[in-house]
């Protein structure tokens, strides 16, 4: 059996269910971030196979929005929402491949809206413009690895504080002190319906937005220089952050729930994409050797097969169905999304959303590229 079993069968039912991403979007001029999460595993995937079919359909997706001087189709930097960064990271093996000047203006205009988005008083990115003042851990996988990437190969590598600082803000706003997880948003003001009013943090654990913030970890350490001063503190944080989440690992499937810390409670339910994150996270910290190996593999191990057991189901034509995806899941905003515990456990769950897709995708790509070293 082809080491990279699940990665290809994925990447392959992704390709023959959706060959344009956005084809499966309401409106084919957004530009949605969750296309870049399963693109990220299209590139993963290249880069471990070799199989150039991989990077072109990378590029069919992106070029429907990427034009030819460089703008974004559906994109307004004004908004100031840190999600419309994240597809941007795929740019950069666009640019090294092609070299086509549209993918490095591309990159331009993402790195543009993070020069003048705003910020907490501490120097932490808004997580949009329309949410002011607020730190979501989603808001650290969106924006940071980017932002580190452009400033390593357009920037000279200078800035690279301001990337790690994000990291470190994050954890100290709205790590538990009690559990070591991360409480999913902080309001710098205080104001919000949904946060707590002493603290300012939204009252509880979201498997999906621990997995966005650990996934932002790992990718952001296999580019970070090792020297750098902020290096070994964010390895820290992505220990201590795995630790809390193992301790949350459910003993029966191995993997995660959707209220991280309240497994056994009516309504709660196994998350396939922050469970994917989650594996994600491990398998690639122990491939960039910040996670020590005899430490972490049982783990893994228990973690993966969990993903398959739990929630894998092939079809008839042999495409790899994920189901039990939280379909999405915020604070605030117009409908009032309050953060209690009946509002994570309300929000729908479908089969096959790209966001869990993309993250099991990537899961795979990591640890079956592991398992053959």
């Amino acid at each position: 059996m082809n080491q990279m079993n699940w990665a290809i069968k994925t990447a392959e039912s992704v390709m023959e269910r959706t060959p344009k991403l956005y084809e499966g979007n309401e409106n084919k001029e957004k530009w949605s971030y969750d296309y870049g999460v399963v693109l990220r595993g299209f590139a993963l995937l290249w880069k471990m196979t070799g199989d150039r079919k991989y990077l072109q359909y990378i590029q069919d997706n992106m070029d429907h929005f990427i034009r030819e001087d460089g703008t974004i189709l559906g994109y307004r930097q004004d908004e100031y929402n840190i999600d419309h960064i994240n597809n941007g990271k795929l740019l950069f093996p666009l640019y090294r491949e092609t070299g086509l000047e549209k993918y490095r203006k591309a990159a331009d205009l993402l790195r543009a809206q993070l020069a003048s988005h705003p910020r907490t008083s501490e120097g932490a990115f808004w997580h949009k413009q329309i949410y002011p003042y607020q730190i979501w851990l989603d808001g650290l996988y969106m924006g940071a690895p980017f932002y580190l990437e452009y400033l390593l190969t357009f920037e000279g590598g200078n800035g690279l504080d301001d990337v790690t600082k994000q990291f470190i803000l994050c954890e100290k706003h709205t790590k538990d002190a009690d559990t070591g997880l991360l409480y999913h948003a902080w309001d710098e003001k205080k104001v919000q319906p949904w946060c707590d009013p002493a603290t300012g943090l939204s009252p509880n654990f979201w498997g999906r937005s621990l997995g966005w913030y650990v996934m932002a970890l790992a990718d952001t350490l296999e580019l970070l220089p090792k020297e750098h001063k902020d290096y070994a503190e964010l390895v820290r944080i992505l220990k201590e952050v795995l630790a809390a989440l193992r301790a949350f690992q459910d003993e029966a499937s191995g993997v995660w729930y959707q209220v991280v810390n309240m497994g056994g409670r009516k309504g709660n339910y196994l998350e396939a994409s922050a469970s994917s994150m989650i594996v994600f996270a491990i398998a690639k910290g122990i491939r960039l050797g910040v996670l020590e190996a005899g430490e972490w593999q049982t783990t893994l191990d228990k973690a993966y097969q969990g993903l398959i057991t739990e929630f894998v189901l092939e079809t008839k034509e042999g495409w790899v169905n994920l189901n039990k995806n939280c379909q999405v899941a915020g604070l605030g905003g117009h409908d009032r999304r309050d953060g209690t515990y009946a509002y994570y456990i309300s929000e729908p769950i479908i089969t096959n959303d790209l966001k869990g897709v993309g993250a099991f995708l990537q899961a795979c790509a990591e640890v079956e590229g592991l398992r053959g070293q």
